[in-house]
């Protein structure tokens, strides 16, 4: 049985979340006032979207390493 995932389709995926998290945590960061009482761990949210960077740049690697 075959994974229905390709390194493509998770790295797309990867990609994108990886910015959604990271644009959020710079907005919740740099607002004051009406947001700045959020219960969200901001440093929390920034450490997941550089992980998720980081597994972006793990699957780009593999496809550079092994082309299919």
């Amino acid at each position: 049985m075959q994974f229905p995932l390709s390194t493509d389709d998770i790295s797309l995926w990867l990609a994108i979340t990886a910015i959604m998290l990271l644009i959020t945590s710079e907005l919740l960061i740099t607002t004051t006032g009406q947001l700045g009482n959020i219960a969200i761990n901001k440093k929390r949210l920034r450490l997941a979207a550089i992980a998720l960077g980081i597994g972006f740049m793990v699957t780009v690697i593999i496809r550079i390493v092994h082309p299919a």
